[in-house]
């Protein structure tokens, strides 16, 4: 019996793949930050948002939203890409 993967995924198991990651704030449009465009093409940006609940979790890439935060991660992110992110630790983030 083969198990299904789980379209979830640990904050925690991300930054040991990818690093510690660095919150990105956006100063001008995302479209106008040669940077910022650079780490999204590099599969290396992650989006947290709230639920309704109140909790926290996030999605490999820029998915642009009102009150969303972004991670810049170190190395690529493209193997979680389609999860949703549980568990964010600020205390894993660079400050």
């Amino acid at each position: 019996m083969k198990l299904l993967k789980t379209k979830t995924k640990r904050f925690g198991d991300l930054v040991e793949a990818a690093g510690k990651p660095e919150v990105y704030t956006l100063w001008q449009k995302p479209g106008q930050d040669r940077h910022f465009q650079s780490q999204i093409k590099n599969h290396r940006v992650m989006t947290i948002q709230r639920s309704d609940a109140g909790s926290e979790f996030g999605m490999v890439g820029f998915k642009e939203s009102k009150g969303a935060s972004y991670l810049v991660f170190p190395k690529s992110l493209k193997r979680f890409e389609n999860r949703r992110i549980v568990g964010i630790k600020w205390n894993l983030v660079k400050r």
